[in-house]
C-alpha cells in the first residue's frame, strides 16, 4: 500500500486524475488508456465513473500507444497513462511514429517518473525519459512542479492540438507560492528575481531551488529561480535572461545530459555563452530510496547551494 503524503506535501497524481475527471465531465471525447496501471495511475474513480471510457490493454505498452493513436484518429482525446520508465522506453518507436510523426492528438502521462520507484532499482528508474523525448520532433514535453501546475499542464495538454508528454511524479512536493498563477506551454515561470546567478529547475527540484535561493540570499547572493516546466518547446527568452546573470545552475530529477540541463547548454553554447553547472543523475542509479538517491547525487537544496558557490568562485 502506498503511504499518504506527509502533511503539507502532495502527490501530483491526485491533481492529475482529478483534472482528467473534470475534463471528462465536460468533454465526452476524453478517454483513458492504461497498461494494467489503474492503481498506480490512481484512475480507479475514473474507471468507476466512466466505465466505457477507460481501455486497459494489459502489460503491453507498444500496443497501448497504438490504441491511443487510433482513438485520437477516431476523434477522441486519449490520456495514455503508465509508469514513465515503461511508457517511454518500451514504446519509443510508437511514440515517435504513431504519435509525433503522425501528429496524433495523444496525451502521454508518465507516472511515477524519475526515481520514485527507488527501491525497485535501475529497471524502474525513469531518468532518461526527458532526454529521449525532447529529441522527438513535434512532441511537447512538460515537467510540472506541484499540484497546481500539474492540473494546469493537463488542461493545457487537453487543449493543445497534437501529442504531449506530461511527466507526473508520485514523490510528495509542496504547493508553490505564486504571485501570478499562469501556465502556458513553452513559457517558463520566474519564481524569484535575482541578478547574481540563475537557478533553472523543474519538477520535484523546484522547491529545492527556491530553498537554495533563500540560503544564498542569506550569504548575500541574489539568485534568479526559473521553473522551466516545458522542456520542449523551451523558452529561449527565459534562458537568455538567466544567462544574463553570468552563471546558471540547472537541476532535474533525471539525466542532465540531454535533459533540461542539456537543452539549456545547447542554447547557451550558440547564443549566450555562460558558465554552468548541471545537476542530475550521471547515469544508471543504484537501488535505494528516492530520498537517498536524490541526496547522494546532490539533487537537493544543499547540492544546489554548493554548485552555486563553486560556480561563482570560478567565474
Amino acid at each position: 500500500m502506498i503511504p499518504a503524503a506527509p502533511a503539507g506535501l502532495f502527490d501530483c497524481r491526485d491533481a492529475y486524475v482529478r483534472t482528467v475527471e473534470e475534463l471528462a465531465v465536460a468533454d465526452d471525447r476524453i478517454v483513458a488508456v492504461v497498461n494494467d496501471s489503474i492503481g498506480s495511475s490512481k484512475l480507479g474513480k475514473f474507471r468507476d465513473r466512466f466505465p466505457d471510457r477507460l481501455v486497459n490493454v494489459g502489460i503491453a505498452e507498444q500496443n497501448m500507444i497504438g490504441v491511443g493513436a487510433g482513438l485520437a484518429n477516431g476523434g477522441k482525446v486519449p490520456f495514455v497513462s503508465g509508469a514513465s520508465c515503461f511508457l517511454t522506453a518500451r514504446a519509443m518507436e510508437q511514440i515517435k511514429v504513431d504519435c509525433a510523426y503522425s501528429r496524433a492528438n495523444v496525451k502521454l502521462c508518465g507516472i511515477s517518473s524519475g526515481v520514485a520507484y527507488g527501491e525497485l532499482g535501475a529497471t524502474h528508474h525513469s531518468i532518461e525519459d526527458v532526454a529521449w523525448l525532447r529529441a522527438i520532433d513535434g512532441l511537447v514535453v512538460i515537467v510540472p512542479a506541484d499540484p497546481w501546475q500539474t492540473a494546469a499542464a493537463i488542461r493545457a495538454a487537453a487543449a493543445h492540438d497534437g501529442p504531449v508528454f506530461v511527466r507526473i511524479s508520485r514523490m510528495p512536493v509542496p504547493e508553490l507560492a505564486r504571485s501570478a498563477a499562469i501556465f502556458t506551454i513553452g513559457k517558463a515561470e520566474v519564481l524569484r528575481e535575482g541578478g547574481d546567478i540563475a537557478i533553472v529547475v523543474n519538477g520535484t527540484l523546484v522547491h529545492h531551488g527556491l530553498a537554495a535561493a533563500a540560503r544564498l540570499a542569506d550569504a548575500g547572493i541574489e539568485a534568479r529561480v526559473v521553473n522551466m516546466a516545458t522542456v520542449s518547446p523551451i523558452d529561449t527568452d527565459a534562458i537568455a535572461a538567466a544567462a544574463a546573470t553570468g552563471a546558471i545552475v540547472t537541476a532535474e530529477e533525471g539525466l542532465a545530459k540531454g535533459g533540461l540541463g542539456g537543452a539549456i547548454a545547447e542554447y547557451c553554447a550558440e547564443h549566450a555563452p555562460v558558465r554552468m553547472r548541471m545537476l542530475g543523475f550521471p547515469g544508471f542509479a543504484p537501488t535505494g530510496s528516492a530520498a537517498w538517491l536524490m541526496e547522494r547525487t546532490g539533487l537537493s537544496a544543499d547540492g544546489i547551494v554548493q554548485a552555486a558557490h563553486d560556480l561563482l568562485r570560478t567565474r
